[in-house]
Protein backbone atom coordinates (compact mmCIF):
# COMPACT_ATOMS: atom_id res chain seq x y z
CA UNK A 1 0.00 0.00 0.00
CA UNK A 2 1.68 3.70 -1.20
CA UNK A 3 0.89 4.96 2.56
CA UNK A 4 1.85 9.01 1.51
CA UNK A 5 -1.32 9.20 -0.23
CA UNK A 6 -2.90 9.57 3.37
CA UNK A 7 0.06 12.07 4.63
CA UNK A 8 -0.42 15.64 5.09
CA UNK A 9 2.53 17.63 3.20
CA UNK A 10 4.08 20.16 5.52
CA UNK A 11 3.18 23.70 4.49
CA UNK A 12 0.11 22.57 2.36
CA UNK A 13 -3.13 23.82 3.33
CA UNK A 14 -5.80 21.42 4.27
CA UNK A 15 -9.38 21.60 3.75
CA UNK A 16 -10.83 17.53 5.28
CA UNK A 17 -14.00 17.83 3.15
CA UNK A 18 -11.36 16.63 -0.03
CA UNK A 19 -10.49 14.20 2.13
CA UNK A 20 -12.65 11.21 1.56
CA UNK A 21 -14.30 9.16 4.77
CA UNK A 22 -15.49 6.54 3.12
CA UNK A 23 -12.32 5.22 1.04
CA UNK A 24 -11.99 1.49 0.44
CA UNK A 25 -9.23 1.30 -1.62
CA UNK A 26 -10.85 -0.51 -4.25
CA UNK A 27 -10.68 -3.63 -1.75
CA UNK A 28 -13.69 -5.47 -0.02
CA UNK A 29 -13.91 -6.48 3.66
CA UNK A 30 -13.83 -10.08 3.62
CA UNK A 31 -10.66 -9.83 0.92
CA UNK A 32 -7.90 -7.98 3.38
CA UNK A 33 -8.57 -10.62 6.72
CA UNK A 34 -5.37 -12.46 5.70
CA UNK A 35 -3.09 -9.44 4.97
CA UNK A 36 -4.68 -7.79 8.35
CA UNK A 37 -3.42 -10.89 9.85
CA UNK A 38 -0.35 -10.75 8.49
CA UNK A 39 0.24 -7.39 9.33
CA UNK A 40 -0.28 -8.06 12.82
CA UNK A 41 2.12 -10.55 12.62
CA UNK A 42 4.64 -8.78 11.67
CA UNK A 43 3.53 -5.65 13.99
CA UNK A 44 4.72 -8.24 16.71
CA UNK A 45 7.82 -9.74 15.41
CA UNK A 46 8.67 -5.73 14.77
CA UNK A 47 7.65 -4.41 18.23
CA UNK A 48 9.74 -7.41 19.86
CA UNK A 49 13.03 -6.00 17.78
CA UNK A 50 12.43 -2.66 18.89
CA UNK A 51 12.00 -3.94 22.47
CA UNK A 52 15.12 -6.02 22.25
CA UNK A 53 17.65 -3.90 20.85
CA UNK A 54 16.55 -1.22 23.46
CA UNK A 55 17.48 2.24 21.19
CA UNK A 56 14.88 3.41 19.75
CA UNK A 57 11.20 4.84 20.57
CA UNK A 58 7.96 5.22 19.05
CA UNK A 59 5.21 7.32 19.79
CA UNK A 60 1.80 6.82 18.13
CA UNK A 61 -0.68 9.36 18.35
CA UNK A 62 -4.10 9.02 17.54
CA UNK A 63 -6.86 11.97 17.44
CA UNK A 64 -10.53 12.00 16.22
CA UNK A 65 -13.57 13.50 17.00
CA UNK A 66 -16.04 11.87 19.10
CA UNK A 67 -16.73 8.17 18.02
CA UNK A 68 -13.67 8.28 15.57
CA UNK A 69 -12.64 4.90 16.99
CA UNK A 70 -9.38 5.70 18.86
CA UNK A 71 -10.11 2.78 21.41
CA UNK A 72 -11.16 0.30 18.70
CA UNK A 73 -7.96 1.51 16.22
CA UNK A 74 -5.84 0.51 19.54
CA UNK A 75 -7.35 -2.68 20.09
CA UNK A 76 -7.67 -3.95 16.76
CA UNK A 77 -4.45 -2.78 15.45
CA UNK A 78 -2.00 -4.07 18.29
CA UNK A 79 -4.00 -7.10 19.22
CA UNK A 80 -1.32 -9.80 20.33
CA UNK A 81 1.69 -7.45 20.81
CA UNK A 82 3.47 -7.78 24.11
CA UNK A 83 2.26 -5.58 26.80
CA UNK A 84 5.64 -5.27 28.11
CA UNK A 85 6.55 -3.15 25.64
CA UNK A 86 3.68 -0.60 24.26
CA UNK A 87 1.94 1.53 26.82
CA UNK A 88 -1.40 3.52 26.29
CA UNK A 89 -1.12 7.09 27.80
CA UNK A 90 -5.26 8.67 27.18
CA UNK A 91 -5.40 12.37 28.06
CA UNK A 92 -8.78 13.22 29.76
CA UNK A 93 -9.91 16.23 30.79
CA UNK A 94 -6.69 17.80 33.16
CA UNK A 95 -6.57 17.68 36.83
CA UNK A 96 -6.10 20.47 38.81
CA UNK A 97 -2.45 19.61 39.34
CA UNK A 98 -1.96 19.11 35.77
CA UNK A 99 -3.81 22.98 35.03
CA UNK A 100 -1.41 24.51 37.29
CA UNK A 101 1.26 23.63 35.01
CA UNK A 102 2.08 24.22 31.08
CA UNK A 103 0.07 22.15 28.90
CA UNK A 104 3.10 19.88 27.71
CA UNK A 105 4.12 19.30 31.16
CA UNK A 106 1.59 16.01 31.72
CA UNK A 107 2.43 15.26 28.37
CA UNK A 108 5.93 14.91 28.84
CA UNK A 109 5.95 12.19 31.01
CA UNK A 110 3.95 9.97 28.95
CA UNK A 111 6.64 10.19 26.05
CA UNK A 112 8.39 6.65 25.47
CA UNK A 113 11.25 5.17 26.54
CA UNK A 114 14.20 3.12 24.52
CA UNK A 115 12.55 0.24 22.97
CA UNK A 116 8.91 1.27 23.62
CA UNK A 117 5.70 1.97 21.74
CA UNK A 118 4.01 4.63 23.34
CA UNK A 119 0.00 5.49 22.07
CA UNK A 120 -1.24 8.45 23.25
CA UNK A 121 -5.39 8.22 23.04
CA UNK A 122 -6.00 12.11 22.07
CA UNK A 123 -3.05 14.31 23.57
CA UNK A 124 -1.56 17.46 24.10
CA UNK A 125 -3.52 18.50 20.29
CA UNK A 126 -6.70 18.67 22.52
CA UNK A 127 -5.12 22.21 23.64
CA UNK A 128 -5.36 23.25 20.10
CA UNK A 129 -9.10 21.86 19.47
CA UNK A 130 -11.07 21.74 22.54
CA UNK A 131 -9.46 24.59 24.14
CA UNK A 132 -10.24 26.65 20.65
CA UNK A 133 -13.52 25.44 20.16
CA UNK A 134 -14.34 26.20 23.58
CA UNK A 135 -12.51 29.83 24.08
CA UNK A 136 -10.93 28.21 27.07
CA UNK A 137 -7.75 30.44 26.96
CA UNK A 138 -7.40 33.31 25.26
CA UNK A 139 -6.56 33.03 21.33
CA UNK A 140 -3.53 35.01 21.38
CA UNK A 141 -2.20 32.03 23.76
CA UNK A 142 -3.49 29.13 21.71
CA UNK A 143 -2.64 30.13 18.23
CA UNK A 144 1.19 30.05 19.53
CA UNK A 145 1.13 26.35 20.66
CA UNK A 146 1.42 24.99 16.95
CA UNK A 147 4.81 26.78 17.01
CA UNK A 148 5.17 24.71 20.44
CA UNK A 149 4.32 21.60 19.52
CA UNK A 150 6.37 21.44 16.40
CA UNK A 151 9.57 22.30 18.52
CA UNK A 152 8.14 19.81 20.94
CA UNK A 153 7.55 17.21 18.82
CA UNK A 154 11.12 18.32 16.98
CA UNK A 155 12.64 17.68 20.23
CA UNK A 156 11.82 14.16 20.55
CA UNK A 157 12.67 13.24 17.32
CA UNK A 158 16.38 14.78 17.51
CA UNK A 159 16.34 12.52 20.66
CA UNK A 160 15.21 9.10 18.87
CA UNK A 161 11.74 8.99 19.33
CA UNK A 162 9.73 8.28 15.72
CA UNK A 163 6.46 9.58 15.75
CA UNK A 164 3.28 8.78 14.05
CA UNK A 165 0.59 10.87 14.21
CA UNK A 166 -2.76 9.48 12.77
CA UNK A 167 -5.96 11.52 12.65
CA UNK A 168 -9.01 9.17 12.38
CA UNK A 169 -11.68 10.81 9.70
CA UNK A 170 -15.57 10.36 9.77
CA UNK A 171 -18.40 11.83 8.62
CA UNK A 172 -21.02 13.79 10.43
CA UNK A 173 -23.76 11.30 9.85
CA UNK A 174 -21.47 8.72 10.73
CA UNK A 175 -21.29 9.94 14.15
CA UNK A 176 -24.81 10.05 14.41
CA UNK A 177 -24.86 6.51 13.77
CA UNK A 178 -22.33 5.54 16.30
CA UNK A 179 -24.36 7.44 18.60
CA UNK A 180 -27.37 6.19 17.95
CA UNK A 181 -25.71 2.91 17.99
CA UNK A 182 -24.95 3.24 21.96
CA UNK A 183 -28.49 4.38 23.17
CA UNK A 184 -29.59 1.41 21.40
CA UNK A 185 -27.65 -1.28 21.78
CA UNK A 186 -27.51 -1.69 25.47
CA UNK A 187 -24.08 -3.32 25.84
CA UNK A 188 -23.11 -0.30 24.57
CA UNK A 189 -25.01 2.28 26.95
CA UNK A 190 -22.12 2.88 28.92
CA UNK A 191 -20.51 4.63 26.12
CA UNK A 192 -22.97 6.86 25.84
CA UNK A 193 -23.07 10.80 27.74
CA UNK A 194 -25.02 13.37 27.05
CA UNK A 195 -22.45 15.75 26.60
CA UNK A 196 -21.06 14.06 23.34
CA UNK A 197 -24.28 15.51 21.99
CA UNK A 198 -22.96 18.78 23.39
CA UNK A 199 -19.89 18.18 21.55
CA UNK A 200 -21.13 17.00 18.08
CA UNK A 201 -22.87 20.55 18.22
CA UNK A 202 -20.07 22.10 17.72
CA UNK A 203 -19.07 19.93 14.81
CA UNK A 204 -18.01 22.50 12.04
CA UNK A 205 -16.23 24.14 14.79
CA UNK A 206 -14.00 20.80 15.22
CA UNK A 207 -13.50 20.26 11.54
CA UNK A 208 -12.00 23.51 11.20
CA UNK A 209 -9.86 23.40 14.23
CA UNK A 210 -8.60 20.04 13.04
CA UNK A 211 -7.92 21.40 9.31
CA UNK A 212 -5.95 23.98 11.09
CA UNK A 213 -3.91 21.46 13.38
CA UNK A 214 -3.02 19.19 10.51
CA UNK A 215 -1.70 21.97 8.11
CA UNK A 216 0.28 23.70 11.09
CA UNK A 217 1.74 20.55 12.53
CA UNK A 218 2.19 18.11 9.64
CA UNK A 219 6.14 17.98 9.54
CA UNK A 220 8.98 15.76 7.86
CA UNK A 221 9.95 14.49 11.50
CA UNK A 222 6.16 13.92 12.69
CA UNK A 223 3.47 14.26 9.66
CA UNK A 224 0.21 13.37 9.92
CA UNK A 225 -2.07 11.03 7.88
CA UNK A 226 -5.63 11.36 7.77
CA UNK A 227 -7.09 7.60 7.95
CA UNK A 228 -10.49 7.43 6.48
CA UNK A 229 -12.21 5.42 9.18
CA UNK A 230 -15.92 5.14 8.05
CA UNK A 231 -15.47 1.79 8.11
CA UNK A 232 -13.72 0.38 10.42
CA UNK A 233 -11.70 -2.32 8.79
CA UNK A 234 -10.23 -0.25 6.20
CA UNK A 235 -9.54 2.02 9.02
CA UNK A 236 -7.77 -1.13 10.51
CA UNK A 237 -5.64 -1.95 7.52
CA UNK A 238 -4.43 1.57 6.23
CA UNK A 239 -3.02 2.31 10.06
CA UNK A 240 -1.14 -1.36 10.07
CA UNK A 241 0.32 -0.55 6.93
CA UNK A 242 1.52 2.65 8.15
CA UNK A 243 3.22 1.39 11.63
CA UNK A 244 4.15 -1.64 10.20
CA UNK A 245 6.26 0.46 7.10
CA UNK A 246 7.32 2.83 9.63
CA UNK A 247 8.69 0.56 11.79
CA UNK A 248 10.38 -1.76 9.31
CA UNK A 249 12.83 1.58 8.21
CA UNK A 250 13.73 2.30 11.34
CA UNK A 251 16.86 -0.14 10.50
CA UNK A 252 17.33 -2.11 13.88
CA UNK A 253 19.18 -5.17 14.79
CA UNK A 254 19.18 -7.83 17.50
CA UNK A 255 21.44 -7.13 20.24
CA UNK A 256 24.46 -9.34 19.77
CA UNK A 257 24.93 -12.43 21.87
CA UNK A 258 27.00 -13.12 24.83
CA UNK A 259 30.76 -14.30 23.81
CA UNK A 260 30.74 -17.84 23.48
CA UNK A 261 27.45 -18.79 23.69
CA UNK A 262 27.78 -20.76 20.26
CA UNK A 263 27.62 -24.51 21.01
CA UNK A 264 26.27 -24.22 24.62
CA UNK A 265 24.99 -27.21 26.14
CA UNK A 266 21.84 -26.59 29.09
CA UNK A 267 22.11 -30.00 31.42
Amino acid sequence: MDIARFRVQPGTDVDLEDWPTDDDGGLDKDDIEDRLDDLNDELEELQELLFAEGKQKVLVVIQAIDTGGKDGTIRHVFDGVNPSGVRVAAFKKPTDEELAHDYLWRVHAHTPRSGEITIFNRSHYEDVLVVRVHDLVPAQRWSKRYRHIREFEKMLTDEGTTIIKLFLHINKDEQRQRLQDRIDQPHKNWKFSFGDLAERAHWDDYQEAFCVMLQETSTDAAPWYVIPSDRKWYRNLVISEIIVQTLRNLDMAWPAPEEGIAGTVVD
